[in-house]
């Protein structure tokens, strides 16, 4: 098996760098990540300009672009020989409920949904973690059987570790996304120039969180796993939506 990781992080991420180290144990590993942190990129594509790569003396790549970049070469075997997985993180801090929409983390490895195994993010709580390893081990066991996975084509696994040694992981629990609020203001600021700036706010809290969420999986200890599914259409949504625009005519 050939693995494509990339990051949202950037290429110098401690996360990426536990997690390249621990699956070169076992599969043949190529990385292609930004070259800085893009958190928050979500699935952009650089279209206004070239790309630039660089290969750094570890065997890295890196590129000037977006972490949907990044796997975009990745896959096309531009870089490297093209993967049968691609594999996102471990990124520093959590992509829960929500977080998905805006994550650049979940989106490199949406990017990687056109391969024959099922792409994955994996993400860990807190924004300085102490145990990547714990999340590599995670992911490294589930690769070793992955081959036997049926899931429906496009689908991506969205993975959530408590920051915790692997010994204190209660298990893993298969749940859905949670919700968030919507988020804080934006902070306003004045720069030293005099002009006025605007910092965007951090994530609005937790909102839907019960049992059988994300959220509440990695509250208690557990590893988060949740299934996504690139197709955005709300099918459950289109007969009164049909009904709606029938009566428009009328």
């Amino acid at each position: 098996m050939r693995i494509l990781l990339s990051n949202d992080d950037g290429v110098y991420a401690p996360g990426l760098e536990v997690l390249a180290t621990t699956l070169y144990e076992d599969f043949s590993v190529d990385v292609v990540a930004p070259d800085r942190n893009r958190s928050g990129a979500s699935n952009a594509l650089t279209l206004d300009r070239p790309l630039e790569a660089h290969q750094h003396h570890n065997g890295f790549y890196s590129l000037n672009g977006t972490p949907t970049d990044c796997v975009h070469l990745g896959i096309s075997g531009v870089l490297c020989e093209k993967p049968d997985i691609v594999i996102s993180g471990i990124n520093a801090g959590a992509n829960l409920g929500d977080d998905v929409i805006y994550s650049g983390t979940v989106a490199a490895a949406i990017e990687g949904r056109y391969l024959k195994l099922p792409p994955i993010a994996v993400s860990m709580l807190g924004s300085h973690p102490d145990n990547y390893h714990t999340a590599a081990v995670i992911i490294q066991q589930l690769l070793a059987d992955v081959r036997r996975l049926n899931l429906a084509p496009r689908t991506v696994l969205n993975i959530n570790v408590p920051d915790r040694p692997l010994e204190d992981i209660k298990g893993m629990q298969l749940v859905r996304l949670g919700h968030r609020v919507l988020a804080d203001t934006p902070v306003e600021s004045i720069d030293p120039r005099g002009a006025k700036r605007y910092w965007i706010a951090g994530a609005g809290a937790a909102a839907d969180c019960g049992p059988g969420t994300d959220f509440y999986a990695v509250q208690e200890g557990y590893v988060a796993i949740t299934p996504l599914n690139v197709d955005m259409t709300q099918y459950s949504g289109m007969d009164n939506l049909s009904q709606w625009l029938e009566n428009l005519s009328d």
